[in-house]
């Protein structure tokens, strides 16, 4: 009769079973990563406490650039948030169709509409705003109030 022979584990293997991490000393030396690995992070939370508002980032970014800047029309916010024209257009037809803005002639152009939070609007981006600034505040409480300036100071180095 054959005795089956006990498995003795390698080190490699044992060190494996022992953790499930993975060296990514290399991958953290890069922006790219670590700013994905924030933007994560971030996202998941403000996912979580926007839901409540019907709002996803773009969203919560239009509202908030019309809520500071009035009568900004279609270009200035596919400009500023570097978003496609025809994704505009759906993204301001369903605000639209909620009751959040409204179209007025542009004062200046004749050919462009402006954009305007309507109240209802207005009252969502006042919630929505104090909402993100909580879940900023939860989403970086591991940075000093100074490392978190630091920080949105050098992400926007990169990006200006």
């Amino acid at each position: 009769m054959v005795t089956p022979r006990k498995k003795i584990p390698s080190p490699a293997g044992a060190a494996a079973a022992r953790s499930d991490h993975l060296d990514t000393r290399v991958l953290e030396t890069f922006v790219g990563y670590n700013a994905r690995r924030a933007w994560l992070v971030v996202t998941q939370v403000f996912a979580e406490r926007m839901a409540v508002y019907g709002l996803k980032q773009v969203d919560f970014s239009v509202l908030s650039l019309l809520a500071h800047n009035p009568g900004a029309t279609s270009r200035q916010l596919c400009s500023t948030l570097d978003i496609l024209p025809p994704n505009l257009v759906s993204l301001i037809a369903a605000m639209d169709s909620r009751g959040l803005i409204e179209r007025r002639p542009h004062p200046h152009d004749g050919r462009a509409i402006g954009l305007h939070l309507t109240p209802a609007g207005e009252q969502l981006v006042r919630e929505a705003e104090q909402t993100v600034i909580e879940l900023e505040a939860d989403a970086s409480a591991r940075l000093t109030p100074r490392e978190r300036e630091t920080l949105i100071r050098l992400l926007q180095k990169v990006y200006h």
